[in-house]
């Protein structure tokens, strides 16, 4: 398969991240090993998780998705052939979250004993602290780099103005830089990212891997109707997208799936593939049968008619 490069990094990855937040959530261990092993088998090679994964379950704790990776490393044997993605900064407990050097030193340690590994390939700052110095935070992860225990850093849930003050802090105090961007962005979330955020990775030369890529499901076709969404275990996610413009991109989704017989999930990774600033979108997958239609859509090229649609329906 064609691979991209993520930034200014020597990281080569398949243009579709694997979404860990699943793995000890909506996907048990056997199931995870399953997709990890199919993942992996058909030539994709970029996998993001997070150490708070999956927290918000009860009786998780966080760390559940990174222990289910580390274990299926040690069993299978493939952690060489993955660009190993986490992150850092959510709260983990007690006085346990932020991007202070005390706290990402000992975070990191945490995550490597979880993943079974010596290295993490991209290390992401999951979500800005402004209280705490920028440099503080690059001069903890030049340690980090300096030891070998993390190659590449990334930014999570930045803003536009932080994420430039930080990668030109980085460039003048010689401390290491922002390569990735993680922001939110699909076909319905739009405006924060392409007006904000885009510039700067644009500038920069930032790989911008999205998540939310299918909207927490509602991109896929699933759901049809806010209706359609209850019980769902997502649906605290999904609801607040069936709003006018939301039933708009569904139609015009559902219209582009006709035209080409590509499914709803493959047209929208395929659109955000599309976009000049977008390296390699995250999504997630609980059984092997979503696992094949994110496959798909890797190979999917829309044509300008299809991605004028969709934009003109998004908007």
């Amino acid at each position: 398969m064609q691979t991209r490069t993520l930034g200014h990094t020597d990281l080569q990855v398949v243009p579709l991240a694997f979404g860990g937040n699943v793995f000890g959530w909506t996907a048990d261990e056997a199931t995870s090993f399953q997709l990890l092993d199919t993942f992996v088998d058909r030539g994709l090679n970029f996998i993001d998780t997070a150490d708070v994964y999956s927290r918000w379950i009860p009786g998780n704790k966080g760390g559940d998705s990174e222990t289910i990776l580390g274990d299926w490393f040690a069993r299978s044997g493939k952690r060489d052939q993955i660009v190993l993605a986490t992150k850092v900064g959510m709260e983990m407990g007690e006085g346990k979250k932020g991007l202070s050097k005390r706290y990402i030193l000992e975070a990191v340690e945490d995550s490597l004993r979880r993943l079974q590994t010596d290295r993490i390939d991209l290390y992401q700052s999951h979500r800005d602290d402004e209280s705490t110095p920028i440099e503080e935070t690059l001069e903890a992860y030049q340690q980090l780099i300096q030891q070998g225990k993390v190659r590449f850093i990334g930014a999570s849930n930045y803003k536009g103005t932080r994420l430039a003050e930080a990668i030109e802090l980085g460039v003048q105090k010689n401390l290491p830089v922002y390569q990735v961007l993680q922001p939110e962005y699909n076909l319905y979330s739009r405006h924060d990212y392409e007006t904000d955020l885009a510039p700067v990775a644009a500038k920069y030369g930032l790989g911008v891997i999205p998540y939310f890529s299918l909207a927490s499901g509602f991109l896929t076709g699933k759901y049809k109707s806010a209706e359609d969404a209850k019980g769902a275990s997502r649906e605290f996610l999904v609801k607040k997208y069936f709003d006018e413009r939301g039933m708009r991109i569904l139609k015009a989704l559902d219209e582009v799936s006709a035209e080409t017989g590509a499914s709803q999930t493959e047209i929208s990774l395929a659109w955000l593939l599309a976009q000049p600033t977008v390296t390699a979108p995250i999504a997630s997958a609980t059984n092997t049968k979503q696992l094949e239609t994110l496959f798909a859509a890797v190979d999917l090229k829309l044509g300008q008619e299809h991605l004028g649609k969709l934009d003109e329906a998004s908007r």
